[in-house]
This record gives C-alpha cells, structure tokens and sequence, in this order.
C-alpha cells in the first residue's frame, strides 16, 4: 500500500493482510540497498496471524519517493513519522543490517512507544570496507559483487535455498541491481558513520531479541553481541552455518526466533 509523508509516496507491503486499529502492529526495516521483498515470509506470516504489517520501503528504495537517507539518525526519525502518520500504538519493529541500526536508534530514544524490538545482523560500529564504499560512490557493479558475496556463508554461496527454484546469490544481486545510481552508497556511507552509538543500547528498555548469523561476514557476530550485553532485557538466537543474508540462507529459523517475540 502506498501513504503520504511529507508530501512524498511511501510504500509498504502489508503482507497481503487485512488492516485494522484492533490488531497488534508490527514494522520491517530493509537493510542497505534493499527493499521490502526481503521481508515476504515474515510479512505473509504475521498478516496471517492477525497483525497489521507494515514492511516498508526507505525513501528512494523500491517504490518508495524521495532522495535516500544518509543518516541513520535521520531514518529513525523518519521512522517516527511513519509512526505517527499510520497512527501506531506500540508497534514491534524489526530490523536487518541497516535497518537493525535504524531500529536500534529509534528504540533508544522512544522504547516506551514499542512493544518489542528485533535486531538481525547487527553491529556497533558497523564498518564498511573502503574498497566496497568507493565502488559504490562509483557506482560500480563492484560493490554489488563485493557485497553480495560476503554476506552469504560459505555453503550459500554453492546454491540450493529453502524455496525450489530460487537461487540465493541471483536474488540478492538482483535486488542490489534495482538501485538508484547513488542510493547503494548513501545507505553505506550511513552505516559507516554509526560508530560512536554503542551507548545507545544502554538506553533500550523494550523487550529485544537479537538473531545473529555465526557465519556473518557483514557484522561480525562478536561484535553482536557486545550489543546485546548492553541491551538490558535481550534475548540472542544464533544461526550455525549462517551468513549476514539470514532471510534468505534459514527464513524458517529466523521467523521461529520472530515468533517468540513479535
């Protein structure tokens, strides 16, 4: 479905689910140049369990209008809008790798507005190969390469996947080829700059579960979990043989672990 904010078309997939102000509400977060597909079985999944879904596109991502953000500041309030547009009380909100950021920001300043919150792939800092950003701000096929290939796991990346017919790699590449010129970079450069932020998890007083990829090229799962030492009521689920593409490697295991939460 499509809403306006700041005067500027922002679509989100419900899950093919029906809306309703009786029903618990629960916000995805895509993460750096992606958009709200990645979300498909977790959202069917829920819309079905009776909650409102709403996983959204970033500004300038899939259908969404608007210039992509450079600031993960900046998204979560953003993502405050959102909240208040679509008139939300105590949403759960999800979050991947930059959107796990975005969540994690939001939640720091307004956990007494969530129910619970989500975080898959996530590190504080987050550092981005200067190798993989200048081919991004090149524009490059590069950095599509580059990205896609580390964060899947070693046996993810010999093909095969839970759903028959999808091949992993392709789907992440394609996703990644759909980019604006510009926005790939913009979300990296973004998750670059999140490194002083670690104390903000000190500030999350929501419900949190944690899900971490031990194979995770991306966001070391060390560094995972230093933010979940700091998280004052977080629960961790760790995926074996796991990279940072966690909704693509073991969809099932992640939704189990969502299940629990959401």
């Amino acid at each position: 479905m499509y809403f306006e904010l700041n005067q500027q078309r922002v679509f989100c997939s419900t899950g093919n689910g029906i809306l309703s102000e009786d029903k618990p509400s629960v916000i995805f977060l895509h993460g750096a140049g992606m958009e709200h597909s990645v979300w498909v079985l977790p959202a069917r999944y829920f819309a079905r369990q009776g909650y409102n879904v709403f996983a959204l596109d970033l500004p300038g991502h899939g259908r969404s209008e608007g210039l992509a953000l450079d600031n993960i500041s900046c998204m979560s309030e953003w993502l405050h809008e959102v909240i208040h547009a679509l008139n939300l009380s105590k949403p759960a909100i999800v979050g991947h790798s930059m959107g796990s950021l975005i969540a994690l920001s939001f939640a720091a300043k307004y956990s007494d507005s969530l129910r619970a919150l989500a975080l898959l792939g996530i590190s504080i800092p987050m550092p981005v190969a200067e190798p993989l950003l200048q081919a991004a701000r090149d524009n490059s096929h590069v950095a599509i390469d580059i990205a896609n290939t580390w964060s899947h796991s070693s046996s993810a990346q010999l093909g095969g996947n839970d759903v028959p017919g999808i091949n992993m790699l392709m789907s992440g590449q394609r996703l990644l080829e759909r980019n604006s010129d510009g926005v790939f970079y913009s979300d990296l450069k973004a998750c670059n700059k999140f490194t002083d932020a670690l104390g903000l998890a000190e500030n999350v007083s929501v419900k949190t579960l944690m899900i971490i990829g031990e194979q995770d090229k991306m966001t070391a799962a060390s560094n995972a979990r230093k933010v979940a030492g700091k998280i004052r009521n977080c629960s961790v689920t760790s995926l074996k043989a796991c990279g940072h593409a966690m909704l693509s490697e073991q969809p099932n295991a992640v939704l189990n672990a969502l299940i629990t939460i959401v």
